[in-house]
């Protein structure tokens, strides 16, 4: 079962310039699903800004050594692998369905085996999706908080889409559109100093 799926977008970087590595953990255990729809669009969008290297972890397919595993110590390597994958991304998308007001425990659990400090100045881009507008909450009110908790450096601007604004699982909405447009442009400079490795860096706390 493939679980990490990973490509890199070489005709951006044909020129040999720094590539940003993006990761997106998927919360949905839909396939195909809305919120891999969305973010098909954030990844397409942010291509067109910069060098990217693309990899995804489905939390859903991670298995019973991922489920069963209380602490960090108790995962398989190829969860290890995931979560490492996570924890070193330039760019870590967060995306997940709206499940009984709040992201799915699925997901929550991803974040639960995560490293305390690991995501400490990183920045991360929220998106999720649900039937309806009400449920954008979640961003604010649940994801928000969560990797505030890991001092990531969450993107000022979170992106929402309801279920009206799919064909199946191909976003529509020219709003929507927008959002993700303004969202990647307000930090794409940041980005692109991540990419190169000129980015400010926090130093981890002391445990």
């Amino acid at each position: 079962m493939t679980v990490i799926e990973a490509g890199a977008e070489t005709a951006a970087a044909a020129g040999g310039g720094a590539v940003l590595r993006v990761v997106v953990v998927n919360g949905s255990p839909s396939r195909p699903s809305k919120t891999m729809g969305l973010v098909d669009v954030v990844l397409d969008t942010l291509r067109d800004l910069l060098p990217i290297e693309t990899s995804r972890i489905d939390v859903y397919a991670l298995g019973p050594g991922f489920t069963g595993a209380i602490e960090r110590d108790g995962v398989t390597p190829e969860v290890e692998a995931a979560l490492r994958l996570a924890e070193e991304a330039d760019l870590l998308i967060a995306a997940a369905p709206v499940f009984r007001g709040s992201y799915p425990g699925m997901f929550k659990h991803f974040f639960d085996l995560v490293e305390q400090y690991a995501l400490a100045d990183k920045p991360v881009l929220l998106a999720a999706t649900g039937g309806g507008d009400h449920h954008a909450l979640v961003l604010e009110h649940a994801m928000r908080p969560l990797f505030a908790f890991f001092q990531a450096l969450t993107v000022p601007v979170a992106i929402f889409a309801n279920s009206g604004d799919f064909d199946g699982a191909t976003l529509l909405n020219p709003r929507v559109y927008g959002r993700v447009q303004t969202a990647l442009t307000d930090v794409a400079d940041l980005l692109r100093a991540r990419a190169t490795g000129a980015g400010p860096r926090i130093p981890a706390p002391f445990k």
